[in-house]
């Protein structure tokens, strides 16, 4: 047994010890198993995971940490490497399997009327200074908008807007051959999961997608929505969503896609004319309409942008029973999936740990990243939610509750008031007129939320 005060000494030993702790807990040797990730030796292969898992928490790479003095407590440069490159591994049913088990649990700490969705959204994973990089392509990132070297990471993921958990991955190589600067490797066994991963990973970004969104649903994770941007949300795509069984929820853009609305067939300028934008607040209006080809009833909310005010954007959902602020605060925990993957890239190694040659290497390195997220969203809920307690803090404990900015800042002061005036013993004059000066250069809104505020100094 680890000595409690040497653990609360060396940060690295606790980082260990509350890896292992959730490890054992979710029986991941178990899910590694079923994903067909072992070896000749159960228990090498299984410390392997564990290794390359807590890599990251060593403030080095693979490379410098066996170069180092910790070299010793590790198993050689090959064994780590064939690990990586296993072509039957498969990391994809592994992060499901995880995933669908770490949500199941979540679910027993959320009231039955709470909204779960599933996001989806990719994101650019760059290999500039690759050449021989299997599967290697030209993708566009929408973020610096230009074509980059490296490949499209497209993820779903779960949400109950206070957890967020990735379900699934497709490290995703152009499905068109001009675009691809390498190959896949034609001596992989077509049988392997390896050669699965290949073929998946060159079909389309809409198929692939779909693929995904029912991977999570057979494996039992619950949603009544899929929330998405702007590329995904198309009549076609969102046709086949439908069919799964959940609904949709995603931002449009302005293109050639047209509508019904009162016998008329508009696209959304046309609407926006058909429309009065006279209200006041951020939810200018919002129309129940039918998409142009499969006539699918969709209701468009349109919504005040906040860069440029005389202009709206546009959030469209399958629901056409959910209020205009429902579609809008549930879209908005799309938002968790951007944090992922920028807690993924700058934090977690995402793309960067382990840069080999195979595709399947890609695969591998990708899925312990998330992994390490998983475990560390799985840590955190278990530390900060109450109701993991017991039973008796989960009846008396209520969910997070979703509510506007303004509600959450007006309820802020008056809590910051009520336990001000409880202590207006020890709070001293100048303390006092402090807080006040503070509160009267707020803007009106801020002030108007709490006309009580204040003191006689």
């Amino acid at each position: 047994m680890i000595n409690q005060n040497a653990k609360n000494e060396n940060p690295e030993m606790q980082i260990q010890c509350e890896f292992g702790d959730s490890i054992r807990e979710l029986q991941i040797s178990k899910l590694l198993k079923q994903s067909n990730i072992k070896g000749k030796s159960g228990k090498s292969f299984y410390e392997v995971f564990q290794f390359l898992l807590l890599l990251v928490f060593q403030n080095c790479n693979l490379f410098h940490f066996l170069n180092s003095k910790k070299q010793d407590t590790a198993f050689s440069k090959n064994t780590y490497y064939r690990f990586l490159n296993n072509t039957s591994f498969n990391w994809s049913k592994f992060i499901t399997l995880l995933s669908a088990k770490v949500i199941a649990y979540f679910d027993t700490l959320t009231r039955p009327e709470r909204v779960m969705c599933l996001v989806l959204d990719d994101s650019v994973v760059p290999r500039e200074r690759s050449k021989k990089v299997e599967l290697l392509s030209y993708v566009f990132n929408h973020v610096i908008g230009k074509t980059v070297k490296g490949f499209n990471m497209l993820t779903v993921g779960w949400t109950d807007g206070f957890s967020f958990i990735p379900v699934g991955f497709n490290m995703k190589a152009s499905a068109k051959a001009e675009k691809r600067v390498v190959e896949a490797n034609s001596s992989i066994d077509k049988r392997s999961n390896g050669f699965k991963s290949r073929r998946n990973a060159v079909i389309s970004k809409p198929e692939a997608a779909i693929k995904l969104i029912q991977n999570a649903l057979n494996a039992g994770v619950k949603a009544s929505y899929v929330l998405m941007d702007t590329w995904f949300t198309n009549e076609p795509f969102i046709d086949k969503v439908l069919a799964l069984g959940v609904d949709v929820i995603g931002m449009l853009k302005d293109n050639k896609q047209f509508y019904f609305y009162k016998g008329h067939k508009c696209n959304l300028k046309q609407l926006g004319k058909l429309v009065s934008f006279s209200k006041p607040g951020n939810i200018l209006y919002s129309i129940c309409v039918e998409t142009g080809k499969q006539r699918i009833p969709v209701k468009l909310v349109f919504v005040r942008n906040r860069n440029k005010r005389s202009e709206y954007i546009v959030i469209l959902s399958t629901d056409c029973g959910m209020s205009n602020e429902e579609i809008i605060r549930t879209y908005g925990n799309r938002w968790s999936i951007e944090l992922f993957f920028r807690a993924g890239k700058s934090l977690l190694d995402l793309g960067t740990e382990f840069q080999g040659l195979s595709y399947d290497m890609t695969v591998s390195s990708t899925a312990i990243v998330y992994t390490r997220y998983i475990l560390l969203e799985w840590m955190r809920r278990k530390k900060n939610d109450d109701k993991t307690i017991c039973e008796l803090f989960y009846v008396c404990c209520d969910d997070i509750q979703d509510m506007e900015l303004t509600t959450a800042l007006k309820q802020l002061l008056e809590l910051l008031v009520n336990g001000l005036q409880n202590r207006a013993i020890t709070i001293t004059n100048e303390v006092k007129s402090q807080l006040i000066n503070w509160f009267v250069s707020q803007p009106l809104f801020i002030q108007a939320l709490c006309p009580n505020f204040g003191w006689e100094v």
